[in-house]
């Protein structure tokens, strides 16, 4: 039986220098569930303005149900300006106040979470109190919830944080974020350490630790799991994480190994590096060249 994925989030124009691209990390997570397999959805809102319209064209075209994208006349669609001078380490600047800082509860989203078999969501999106609300009406609907930390600088609190962490059960995480975690929780910066830390005081059964370059770890009990990822010439690393996330949940519901989860993950963000934005259209066999 096919599997079930909601994610909730932003949806977005990435503003790069060669020209705009689809984005958002809900959006590049739902569009590579949906490529990968699964039954996806995605919770966001766009603006009913041509940057709305044109956006939800392109979501639709890989053959995904938009039902619950919410449209609004009060905001606009959302575009980040994208500072790629250097590839590997992207930076954003993310206009405030648009269509998915106002994420509406609805019974479509409440049922659509309950029937899920996985709810992904992350912390961009509840910077306000709108979208926050919904996102905690809707968690405790969920069977497995995954927390892509995905921090964005001024964008998160850290009580927010310590209320989504109190659903969570899989948290993705970098190295980088991390570090910000174990300062806030005033732990070990000692990556074993800190992910302990987190496991023994929050409902999480598992974190994954992406380390960009070198692959990727899985804290689970107390064993770790590593994989040291693939070489690739970079193009861009936008969506790169995204896609990560994407092969580790497909892999988790399919109930693989925790070495084959990483392996097929970490395959997926690589050849994500390889592509030019965060979106892109793929077929699984592209994936799998990737060596």
């Amino acid at each position: 039986m096919t599997k079930k994925a909601i994610v909730f989030g932003e949806m977005l124009w990435d503003c790069l220098p060669s020209g705009r691209k689809p984005g958002g990390a809900p959006m590049n997570v739902a569009l590579n569930l949906h490529q990968l397999g699964l039954d996806t959805q995605l919770i966001s809102a766009v603006g009913q303005d041509p940057d709305g319209t044109e956006l939800l064209s392109y979501y639709s075209s890989f053959g995904i149900s938009d039902h619950l994208i919410q449209r609004t006349s009060d905001h606009a669609t959302s575009k980040v300006l994208v500072n790629t001078k250097d590839p590997e380490n992207i930076t954003y600047d993310i206009l405030p106040d648009v269509a998915w800082d106002h994420i509406s509860p609805s019974p479509n989203t409440i049922e659509a979470v309950r029937n899920a078999d996985v709810f992904v969501f992350g912390t961009l999106a509840v910077r306000s109190p709108g979208s926050l609300q919904t996102l905690l009406q809707l968690l405790p609907e969920a069977q497995l919830c995954v927390f892509d930390a995905n921090l964005r600088p001024p964008y998160y609190d850290f009580e927010v944080i310590e209320s989504l962490l109190g659903y969570t059960e899989i948290l993705k995480i970098n190295e980088d974020e991390l570090l910000i975690f174990s300062d806030y929780f005033n732990t070990s910066s000692v990556p074993e350490e800190c992910c302990q830390f987190l496991l023994h005081h929050f409902p999480i059964q598992l974190i994954c630790l992406t380390l960009g370059a070198n692959g990727a770890k899985i804290f689970q009990n107390d064993t770790v799991f590593s994989h040291s990822g693939y070489k690739i010439k970079v193009k861009d690393t936008i969506g790169a994480g995204d896609a990560f996330l994407s092969g580790f949940i497909s892999t988790y519901l399919q109930k693989k190994s925790p070495e084959q989860i990483l392996d097929f993950a970490c395959k997926i963000g690589a050849f994500m590096a390889t592509q030019e934005g965060g979106a892109p259209k793929y077929q699984v066999a592209q994936i799998m060249e990737i060596e």
